[in-house]
């Protein structure tokens, strides 16, 4: 189905990036959400990276990783917004207080569940408090279960950098948990 619906989008189709929108967009809102910690923001950083899939999409080298390909321009679509003057200025705190709902395509079973306890919990909140840096690298190791490999490859960072950060972005959640459980 993908390499069809990649070679639709090369030709220019609207429909194919409606369907493309619709089997990954609610993943890539989350991902987005969860980095940004604003949902409008989150939602625009999204919109571009499915318009700059669709006009780079002869950029994508294998087919077979289109995910980890969209996953990468999100990510940086994110990075982007991040550094901009008005984000530091007008958003400095974030305050998305809730990440959407997992879509029609979201796994079914103990995998929902645990999706819907990670959106609800303080897990959630913990993550969003973190700095860019290490809630990247925490986001995509654990939600997206990436390997510190293709991590280091959707970043362009070197591994041990991405090892160094998951375990201080876990030190600072066990940290940011403990003072929350002592309330």
């Amino acid at each position: 189905m993908h390499l069809d619906l990649i070679d639709r989008i090369r030709n220019k189709e609207e429909a194919a990036l409606r369907e493309l929108m619709d089997e990954y967009g609610d993943l890539l809102l989350r991902t987005a959400c969860l980095l940004v910690r604003d949902r409008q923001t989150a939602e625009e950083a999204v919109q571009d990276a499915f318009v700059q899939a669709y006009t780079k999409i002869d950029q994508l080298r294998e087919r077979e990783k289109l995910k980890s390909w969209l996953l990468t321009i999100t990510v940086n679509r994110c990075r982007m917004r991040q550094r901009s003057w008005s984000w530091r200025n007008i958003f400095p705190g974030g305050g998305a207080d809730e990440l959407p709902e997992a879509g029609r395509n979201a796994a079914a079973g103990a995998d929902e569940i645990l999706l819907k306890d990670w959106e609800a919990g303080s897990l959630t909140q913990a993550v969003r408090g973190l700095d860019y840096l290490y809630r990247e690298s925490i986001v995509l190791y654990y939600f997206h279960e990436l390997t510190t490999r293709e991590i280091a490859e959707q970043l362009n960072a070197n591994e041990s950098t991405i090892k160094s950060r998951l375990s201080r972005g876990r030190s600072l959640l066990k940290n940011i948990l403990e003072k929350e459980e002592r309330r």
